[in-house]
């Protein structure tokens, strides 16, 4: 009850999901309306977010600044740690975000696989942006496209912003499929594969790499 109360009260939501929460991070999917000022509070953890409509909000902070942000669809931007504030949507539609909190300090991890799927596979990974904390990047496979074989090493989040359904073969010739829809959240850990569309539609996901 008091965590629902404390997300109702930081949030002027029409729906909250926290479809992840562990030791390394606390993943929610809300939906804020339009004109519906939140309540003054402050972020305590560094996130990701991921605006899944475009659209405009005010933000007002308690020291006096004031900042429109302004995003595109399923445009990801980095948010570090700031003062209390009052936020709000101030175009006409509703906007859902996909808010991925950091919850343990960055260790600084380092990728060292050649087989990093940014350097052997740059037509369908596509960096969105890189820090201490994490590394993000989005996943677009057109329709039956494979990839050649990669690697992640780190513990990563990823968004389906569509449906998805993948044949993955691992380095071991071990095969399995995933069928995912758009809006699904889901963490992973480190996997040596290809991966193969089976589908007519493109399949695109945004992933986010925690470095510790």
């Amino acid at each position: 009850m008091g965590f629902r109360i404390a997300i109702f009260v930081l949030l002027a939501v029409e729906t909250v999901r926290t479809p992840i929460d562990n030791d390394d991070v606390r993943v929610l999917d809300v939906v804020l309306q339009p004109h519906e000022k939140t309540a003054l509070h402050e972020h305590k953890s560094n996130r990701v977010m991921i605006y899944r409509n475009a659209g405009s909000q005010s933000i007002d902070y308690e020291d006096g600044r004031h900042v429109i942000l302004t995003f595109k669809e399923n445009q990801v931007m980095w948010a570090p740690i700031e003062g209390k504030h009052v936020a709000e949507i101030v175009t006409e539609r509703p906007v859902g975000i996909v808010e991925i909190e950091l919850k343990k300090p960055s260790a600084g991890k380092k990728i060292i696989t050649s087989l990093d799927p940014l350097k052997v596979d740059p037509e369908h990974y596509k960096l969105e942006f890189e820090n201490d904390h994490v590394r993000v990047f989005r996943v677009h496979i057109g329709p039956h496209e494979s990839t050649p074989m990669h690697e992640h090493q780190l513990h990563r989040i990823v968004v389906y912003l569509t449906d998805a359904n993948v044949r993955a073969t691992g380095a071991d010739s071990k095969v399995e499929s995933s069928i995912h829809k758009a809006g699904e959240i889901i963490e992973r850990g480190a996997a040596r594969h290809r991966e193969q569309n089976l589908t007519a539609n493109a399949v695109e996901t945004i992933v986010t790499e925690l470095k510790y």
